[in-house]
């Protein structure tokens, strides 16, 4: 490009990318053809006279969002920087919370209902909101431990609530129940049953994922022995409120839901937009077991637990965007 060339493709660069013109605005202006604008956008990039760069806050991966947007068909993902001391076996990152109170900001419209499942990812979030359009919160499950209820997904409820300026209705109850009476008899009882009448109305959610292993999968730590040996024999590896998953996403000891207090797979999975929380790469296989569910559109979690998805087998056809059962077809709205 010669000086004359180069003010001229430096004015229609501007022209186009800075002022918002559309190309055949700038061919009106220089009088020439749209195609001409288009070749010399085209020269001009390829020149290096122009330069783009997509730039996000640091803490965020852009390129491993999208990638994992797309191999498992998730309507949003968003991939927080692991920190740097983490080791492989630790817990979730807290500031995965934080990034999904944000995500949760934008995606909560006025009038709608927010549901929460235990977990300590979404108690993390509950407590990093600083702003939700009014909506009412609902508990989607039970309590780890009916005695902590103030520190953990009670509270949750209560903050986002607050937050947003809408009616809460939490569970006061265990997760899970000694059997399958106790938990149906909790279940009758009235505020109990006032919030399983809100499920049907969540439109979004936010759930935590854990892996089949002591400190990490509630549902693990809850059970006797016995329970988890029968359980693992079934092949478990993954929990999401209270549902279990084998490495397909097939769910599995279905038998468990007779005794919890949680949100039914099939209603969570009418749930318009549902966010699961997890990070690490000590989860990496149970995010991916659940993910093949069908019953979350979207992710929140950290580059270690990233790059580990990212490196396993294809997952199928968009699971989460046709929330489709892998025991059953596809759902129908």
């Amino acid at each position: 490009m010669g000086p004359a060339e180069l003010m001229q493709a430096a004015a229609m660069a501007r022209r186009f990318y800075l002022e918002g013109k559309s190309k055949i605005q700038i061919a009106d202006e220089f009088g020439v053809s749209r195609f001409k604008v288009a070749r010399v956008l085209e020269t001009a990039l390829e020149r290096d006279l122009i330069r783009i760069e997509i730039r996000v806050p640091a803490e965020l991966d852009a390129e491993r969002s999208d990638a994992l947007r797309a191999k498992y068909g998730l309507r949003h993902v968003v991939v927080v920087e692991s920190p740097a001391e983490a080791a492989d076996d630790a817990a979730d990152p807290e500031n995965l919370g934080e990034v999904a109170a944000d995500l949760l900001g934008e995606l909560v419209t006025e009038g709608d209902v927010l549901g929460l499942a235990w977990g300590r990812s979404t108690i993390h979030m509950a407590a990093a909101l600083r702003q939700l359009p009014p909506c009412t919160v609902v508990q989607l499950t039970g309590v780890y431990d009916a005695g902590t209820a103030d520190r953990g997904s009670v509270e949750a409820v209560r903050r986002a609530a607050e937050v947003a300026g809408g009616e809460a209705h939490p569970i006061y109850a265990p997760m899970l129940l000694p059997d399958a009476g106790t938990a149906a008899a909790l279940r009758s009882q009235t505020g109990i049953a006032r919030a399983f009448d809100y499920f049907d109305k969540v439109t979004v959610a936010a759930v935590s994922i854990g892996s089949w292993e002591p400190g990490i999968s509630t549902v693990h730590d809850m059970l006797s022995d016995t329970g988890r040996e029968h359980y693992s024999s079934l092949g478990v590896a993954a929990e999401m409120s209270a549902h279990l998953f084998d490495s397909a996403g097939r769910r599995i000891g279905r038998d468990l839901g007779e005794r919890c207090i949680t949100v039914e797979a099939e209603r969570l999975r009418r749930i318009p937009e549902v966010v699961a929380i997890a990070g690490g790469q000590r989860k990496s296989a149970a995010i991916g077991a659940v993910l093949r569910s069908g019953l979350v559109t979207s992710l929140v979690t950290d580059t270690a637990a990233a790059d580990a998805l990212l490196l396993g087998e294809q997952p199928g056809p968009r699971p989460a965007l046709e929330r489709k059962d892998p025991d059953g077809a596809a759902l129908h709205s």
